[in-house]
């Protein structure tokens, strides 16, 4: 029984994930949750995040939560319970990490087709299909030009 699913959305995907919502959404059972979520990277290097205040950190998280909010208005249908979060690091690790703490039964995640680079270092979705403890079920998307 599917009740908890946690679905990672990148917002940059012109089609906006609606492939990965639609398998979230035929999976979920009636009076299940949809965690959307989305990962805004840090920056990873000191020298660089040292540069930005925590007004313009907090003030790019606003914008994503907005985003991300009319992104949950605009394509979730009416009656499904649907909770959003916006999450900052490593993006596999934060899926994971969000997986766990919400108790999700599984985990739907949109991966492109992969190129050469992706098996040589992975994408985020063959390592959260690696490391989570939850089942995780990947929706192919079309293989983007000019990167991930």
């Amino acid at each position: 029984m599917v009740r908890k699913i946690l679905l990672p959305i990148d917002l940059n995907i012109a089609d906006g994930d609606r492939g990965t919502l639609d398998a979230a959404l035929h999976m979920l059972e009636e009076g299940g949750t949809l965690h959307v979520v989305t990962v805004m990277p840090d920056y990873g290097f000191p020298l660089i995040s040292g540069q930005l205040d925590r007004a313009h950190e907090a003030g790019m998280i606003e914008a994503v939560q907005v985003a991300l909010a009319k992104w949950v208005a605009d394509n979730v249908p009416g009656g499904v319970e649907a909770r959003t979060q916006v999450l900052t690091g490593t993006i596999y690790d934060q899926i994971i990490q969000a997986a766990d703490r919400i108790g999700a039964d599984v985990i739907v995640i949109g991966a492109h087709r992969p190129g050469l680079s992706d098996y040589l270092i992975g994408s985020n979705a063959a390592r959260v299909v690696r490391h989570a403890k939850q089942s995780v079920h990947v929706v192919r998307r079309p293989h983007r030009r000019g990167g991930h």
